[in-house]
Order: C-alpha cells, then sequence, then structure tokens
C-alpha cells in the first residue's frame, strides 16, 4: 500500500512540476492523474508480472483511499466560511454558476455514459 500511495504522489508531483512549468491552467494533480491513465494505457497489455502487480496494488489502494474523500473537502467548507462577504456580495453570480455547473456535468454524464454503453453493446456481440 505505501508503494501505491508514493506512486500515486509521484505522479501529483509530475502534474504539479508540469503544470507550474508551463503555467497551465488546469490543476496539477488532474495533470498527474491524467499521465497515471496513460501509463496504465501504455501499458495494459503487458504480461510482465511486476506491472500487474503493481497495478492492481494502485487500484486497491485508490479504491481504499476513495472512502476517506470526504475529508478533502474540509478545507473547501474552510475557504467558503473565510470568503463569506464575497459570497454575500455575489450570491447572484454564484448561485448560476453552481446551476449551470451541475446541469452541463449531469448532461455530460449522461451523454458519456450512453456512449460508453454503445461501444460495451457492439463489444459484447463482438465475442
Amino acid at each position: 500500500m505505501l508503494k501505491s500511495i508514493f506512486i500515486i504522489f509521484l505522479f501529483q508531483l509530475i502534474g504539479e512540476s508540469v503544470q507550474k512549468y508551463f503555467e497551465i491552467t488546469i490543476p496539477g494533480p488532474v495533470i498527474g492523474l491524467i499521465l497515471l491513465l496513460t501509463t496504465f494505457l501504455c501499458v495494459r497489455g503487458s504480461k510482465n508480472i511486476f506491472i500487474k502487480k503493481t497495478k492492481e496494488e494502485i487500484s486497491s489502494t485508490s479504491t481504499y483511499i476513495t472512502g476517506y474523500l470526504s475529508l478533502l473537502f474540509v478545507p473547501i467548507g474552510v475557504g467558503v466560511v473565510m470568503h463569506l462577504s464575497y459570497l454575500e456580495k455575489n450570491y447572484i453570480e454564484v448561485l448560476g454558476v453552481i446551476f449551470f455547473s451541475t446541469i452541463f456535468t449531469i448532461g455530460f454524464t449522461a451523454l458519456l455514459m450512453e456512449k460508453i454503453n454503445i461501444y460495451l453493446k457492439k463489444n459484447a456481440r463482438k465475442k
């Protein structure tokens, strides 16, 4: 588990470094996760025992860590309380952004799930 956490944090560090170096507006951890996903996709068909075992360990560790995801929202709540006066002045804009981003997210998720289901049904027929 410690090795898996180290690998996840290593990719997060690489993502942060890429973000700072190239001054990209995408958060570093997101870049790191994209790089980790790309690495997984590149070694997908590998028969190397070490790579398979490492992928399984990272998968189980990330599933375990997801159970504690709610702890990551504590700093966000503190930030909201600290900037309450800003929210009071701009509450209509903030509510608008929340509303439209929620609608967009639901729509995008539905579209993505529809595409994934079509893809899975096509692959199931081929087998």
